[in-house]
C-alpha cells in the first residue's frame, strides 16, 4: 500500500477517533490533516517511511479527500475550467475555453463510485438499478449528470458542468465579445418591455448563462418563477421562486415532471415565467402561458433561430392526439416575439448569432420571422426586422426606433 494511501486511512481514523464532522467542524479537520502530516514527517526522519516530497499540498489533498471531490477538488476549484468529466478511471476530461483537454488525473474504480455517491448526498436525487442516470445541483450551482456502470459501457460516467460566475448581466456579454452593445441594449428593452424570449442553441452554446443575463433585466417590481428538470438558473432577482423537478420513490410514485412545474406557476402570481429547458411535452403548457398574456422566457436546443421556432411546433404535439397543428403553429407564432440563438465556433468562443422576431403570421405551417440581428464576418450586425408587437414598447415607454440610432 502507498504511503498516500496510509496516511489517508491513519487521518480518516483520526477523524472518526475525535468524533468529527467533516463538514461542521472544518478547522478540526484541517488541524487533524496536519497533525497527521507532522507525525508522517516525524517518522521519516527515523527512516521508518518515506520522505514526503510536498507536505503542504498533501494535507489539502487529504482535506479535500475527506470533504470535497478528491483528485477531482482542484479542477473544480480552476476558475478556467468548465466542465470536468470522466469517461473511465484513467480518463478524467476537462473543457478549457470551449476546448477538451485530457488531464493526468488517475482515479479507480472505487473511488468514482465513491466520488459519485459523495456528490449526490444530499441532493434529493438517487442513483441505483431503477434510475441509472441522474441530474443534480452541486454545491456552487454545478450541475451534475451520472450514468450507472451497465448503462454506460465498462465504468460509471460522470460530467459535472461548472457555474460561470463571471457572466450574470447582458453587459457582460459584451465585455466578452458575445453581444455587441445595440444588440444588448435591444434586449434589455425587449425583456423590460415584456417580450416573450426563446434561446436556442446547441449543446455548451451558452443557452443558460443567457438566459440568466436576460432574466437579470427582469424589473424587481416583477415576480418571477422558474422551472427547470434541475436548478441551473442562477439569476439575483429580488421576488424569485425557483422550482425543480424529481424523481419518483423508490415505489414508483411521488415524481414531479416539468409539465407539473409550468402549470403550478400558473397558480402562484407571477409576473414572468422561466422555463429553463423545453423538451418535451411541457411547451404547449408553456405556449397556453405565454399565448394568454404572461411573459415568459425559455431556452430549447436548436441549430438555428428558425429551426428553434420549426422544433416549438413539433413538441407540443407530444402531449396528445388532440393537438393539432393546426392550432399549435398559430399559437407559436403569436406567442413568441424573439428568438436569440447562441452558437460555440471551433475556437471555443460563445455568442449570440442572431435574433430573429416572428411576425405573428404563418402560412403552410411555417412560421413567418424576421431578422433582427444577424452575424456576419465576425459582426453582430442590425437586420430588416422588427419585433412584431411594437405597443409593448409603447406601453413600457420606450422608443423602438430610437434603439437603432447608434
Amino acid at each position: 500500500m502507498s504511503s498516500t494511501r496510509l496516511l489517508s486511512d491513519e487521518f480518516r481514523g483520526l477523524i472518526r477517533a475525535r468524533g468529527l464532522d467533516p463538514h461542521r467542524d472544518i478547522e478540526a479537520v484541517h488541524a487533524a490533516a496536519r497533525e497527521t502530516v507532522q507525525s508522517h514527517e516525524s517518522r521519516s526522519m527515523t527512516g521508518m517511511v518515506p520522505v514526503l516530497d510536498d507536505p503542504e499540498s498533501l494535507m489539502n489533498e487529504l482535506v479535500a479527500e475527506l470533504i470535497g471531490l478528491g483528485p477531482l477538488q482542484a479542477l473544480i476549484d480552476d476558475r478556467d475550467i468548465e466542465e470536468v468529466w470522466i469517461n473511465a478511471p484513467d480518463r478524467v476530461w476537462i473543457a478549457k475555453n470551449g476546448k477538451h483537454e485530457l488531464t493526468s488525473v488517475m482515479l479507480d474504480t472505487g473511488l468514482v463510485h465513491e466520488l459519485g455517491e459523495r456528490m449526490l448526498a444530499g441532493t434529493g436525487r438517487r442513483l441505483d438499478i431503477s434510475h441509472p442516470f441522474v441530474d443534480a445541483m452541486l454545491p456552487g450551482g454545478h450541475r451534475l449528470h451520472v450514468v450507472l456502470d451497465g448503462v454506460a459501457r465498462g465504468f460509471t460516467a460522470i460530467n459535472i458542468r461548472k457555474f460561470g460566475t463571471r457572466v450574470s448581466r447582458l453587459d457582460d456579454l459584451v465585455t466578452f465579445g458575445s453581444l455587441t452593445p445595440a444588440a444588448a441594449e435591444f434586449l434589455r428593452a425587449s425583456v423590460i418591455a415584456g417580450l416573450n424570449i426563446v434561446v436556442s442553441g446547441g449543446t455548451q452554446a451558452g443557452k443558460t448563462t443567457l438566459l440568466n443575463c436576460l432574466a437579470s433585466e427582469i424589473p424587481g417590481t416583477q415576480r418571477l418563477i422558474s422551472v427547470e428538470e434541475t436548478f441551473e438558473l442562477q439569476c439575483s432577482h429580488p421576488d424569485w421562486v425557483a422550482m425543480q423537478t424529481r424523481q419518483p420513490g423508490l415505489e414508483g410514485t411521488g415524481g414531479i415532471e416539468l409539465r407539473d412545474l409550468v402549470k403550478e406557476t400558473l397558480r402562484m402570481r407571477p409576473s414572468r415565467i422561466i422555463v429553463g429547458e423545453v423538451r418535451a411535452e411541457e411547451s404547449l403548457d408553456l405556449l397556453i402561458a405565454l399565448n394568454a398574456g404572461l411573459p415568459g422566457m425559455a431556452s430549447i436546443h436548436a441549430n438555428g433561430g428558425k429551426q428553434a421556432l420549426v422544433k416549438l411546433c413539433t413538441l407540443p404535439l407530444l402531449a396528445g392526439e388532440n393537438v393539432s397543428s393546426s392550432f399549435v403553429v398559430p399559437t407559436v407564432a403569436a406567442s413568441v416575439d424573439l428568438v436569440v440563438h447562441a452558437t460555440l465556433d471551433a475556437s471555443g468562443k460563445r455568442s449570440v448569432s442572431e435574433i430573429i422576431a416572428p411576425t405573428g403570421r404563418s402560412e403552410r405551417g411555417l412560421i413567418e420571422a424576421e431578422t433582427v440581428f444577424v452575424r456576419q464576418n465576425g459582426e453582430l450586425g442590425k437586420g430588416p426586422g422588427r419585433p412584431h408587437r411594437r405597443e409593448a414598447f409603447d406601453a413600457a415607454g420606450i422608443d423602438l426606433e430610437s434603439l437603432w440610432v447608434w
